[in-house]
């Protein structure tokens, strides 16, 4: 059961440690917001965000200890930058917005990028032409070296040569950087599936080239580029927006972007969990298979979401959304029952990385699949990101507190 999002005045009060009348100052001050409850307390009583108050307390430590506050900051503190793209709830999380998860039901990839990069849906028909395009001549001799690497190194590699061919690679103009964008996801599109001229968009493209003629997997390919596109201040938006504040072109903040992803923290975590599934090989073997991991002290990857205490919305989705195209697949029926034991063992929920994970096996994707879904779909969030750094003009240079060796001085 998800945590409730209000707490009533007393609850409030107690929390943060001061009488119901001082509550009250602070909601007048516009500090903590409340609504109108009713239930056994009466139509009278009201009740407040819990959001708000754990917000306040945050604060409040900030100004007790600010070097700490600052340094605790960088791993899931305090917010450090403003950004206009992505609001995380507590069972969803929005785009400018718009409920993700609705997004993801019944919106096309290209419009929710448009979304996040103009604020239009609408915008989608002049930044999109064609899903895939021919690459350009250099990248495709290199491209020819580069068969045997996971799809999302190859984007690493093949990224920066097409850089060098787009004389348009550094209009950092409001107006041009979309369009790049679109070029740019265009560009990997074609690395990871080859030339799709019939293609009528992005996840069409993916199902052309991965699951030919299943429009079931299209459309959960629509929905998982849709869910995954942006997700706040990871580690890899935060390391896009490093680059962007630089002046970096747009191609070089993807290559960013590509780089945080493939640390072992981040896409080595699909491969656990793709391991995690091959251990346990059939759904009879999932509870020993989880317990005896458990058993060693072994983590068990693909669950649990510091974001999302109650369970990360987008993995569910992806899973329901999965199972429904593919009711009786072997992979999903695995994964299922992996999820139930997760949730009887350990009380969490499967994260979006399970959930690609899931589909990636389903689909019997290359090699690296879930990882380049999760690149392609995040190159719409990093795009979005280096437009607000371009605009916010100032490079990000934060401090070090140095903690090493006093230097002495001789004589």
């Amino acid at each position: 059961m998800a945590p409730d999002p209000y707490l009533s005045a007393g609850e409030a009060a107690a929390a943060l440690g001061v009488s119901v009348p001082t509550l009250y100052a602070y909601v007048s001050r516009g500090l903590i917001r409340s609504e109108a409850g009713g239930g056994q307390r009466g139509a009278r009583a009201r009740r407040y965000h819990a959001e708000d108050v754990l917000r306040l307390l945050e604060r409040k430590e900030q100004r007790r200890d600010p070097a700490r506050a600052a340094a605790e900051a960088l791993h899931w503190g305090s917010p450090v930058l403003e950004s206009a793209i992505t609001l995380p709830d507590t069972d969803t999380f929005y785009y400018r917005g718009h409920d993700a998860l609705e997004l993801a039901r019944g919106r096309s990839v290209e419009e929710v990028a448009a979304l996040i990069w103009a604020g239009d849906f609408e915008a989608s028909r002049a930044l999109f032409t064609a899903p895939t395009a021919p690459l350009p001549p250099r990248c495709a001799v290199v491209a020819r070296e580069l068969a045997g690497l996971e799809i999302a190194d190859r984007f690493a590699v093949l990224l920066p040569l097409a850089a060098a061919a787009d004389p348009s690679a550094y209009d950092l103009r409001p107006a041009a950087v979309p369009h790049a964008g679109a070029r740019i996801l265009q560009l990997l599109t074609t690395i990871a599936v080859g030339e799709r001229p019939e293609a009528e968009g992005f996840a069409q493209a993916l199902g052309q080239g991965w699951a030919p003629g299943d429009r079931q997997a299209e459309a959960v390919f629509s929905a998982a580029l849709v869910l995954c596109a942006d997700q706040e201040l990871n580690v890899t938006s935060f390391a896009a927006r490093c680059v962007a504040s630089a002046g970096a072109s747009p191609y070089a903040v993807v290559s960013a972007g590509l780089a945080a992803l493939g640390g072992a923290k981040h896409a080595g975590r699909g491969a656990r969990i793709q391991a995690l599934l091959r251990e346990v090989g059939a759904p009879e073997r999932a509870c020993a298979v989880v317990a005896e991991r458990l058993r060693r002290g072994e983590p068990i990857p693909g669950f649990g979401h510091a974001l999302f205490p109650a369970g990360d919305p987008r993995g569910r989705l992806l899973i329901e959304l999965a199972a429904q195209a593919f009711p009786r697949g072997e992979a999903i029926a695995l994964s299922l029952a992996v999820v139930e034991v997760a949730w009887d063992l350990l009380r969490e929920r499967p994260d979006v990385e399970f959930g690609l994970v899931t589909l990636a096996e389903t689909l019997r994707l290359p090699p690296g699949g879930a990882n380049a879904i999760f690149a392609l779909s995040r190159t719409i969030g990093w795009i979005g990101h280096a437009m607000e750094e371009y605009q916010a003009d100032r490079i990000i240079r934060p401090r070090a507190r140095y903690v090493g060796e006093r230097p002495t001085r001789e004589g």
